[in-house]
């Protein structure tokens, strides 16, 4: 039987000898990564619940690829680039002080005109 943990026990943690470059550098960018991962408990938590995540979490993924973004971020920084742009837009109509119309031109006579008046 799996022992239930207390505050203040320990954990342990392991990575994989396979473990992605990315994962590996992320856990090495950490300056406190205690705190990280509780960061991230809290979120999923906040999200979903007291869960197991093993029974939703697939046991093979290929969510990151070393030496490229996740897919996710991929599609959030275009996503955010895309608004961005709209955004800008936006602040430039409304920032960009209308045209000034053009002064009507003056209408030109000739004297084939003139004469028809008269």
């Amino acid at each position: 039987m799996k022992k239930t943990k207390l505050p203040g026990d320990n954990i342990s943690l392991k990575t994989k000898k396979t473990e992605d470059p990315l994962v590996m550098q992320w856990l090495n960018t950490q300056s406190n990564l205690m705190d990280s991962l509780r960061y991230l408990v809290e979120k999923e938590i906040a999200s979903n619940g007291v869960r197991n995540l093993q029974a939703f979490v697939p046991m093979e993924r290929s969510t990151l690829q070393a030496g490229e973004p996740a897919t996710q971020e991929m599609d959030l920084r275009a996503h955010l680039a895309a608004g961005l742009g709209q955004f800008a837009a936006a602040v430039e109509e409304v920032i960009t002080p209308p045209k000034p119309p053009e002064p009507a031109a003056e209408e030109e006579f000739d004297d084939d005109d003139i004469e028809a008046w008269s």
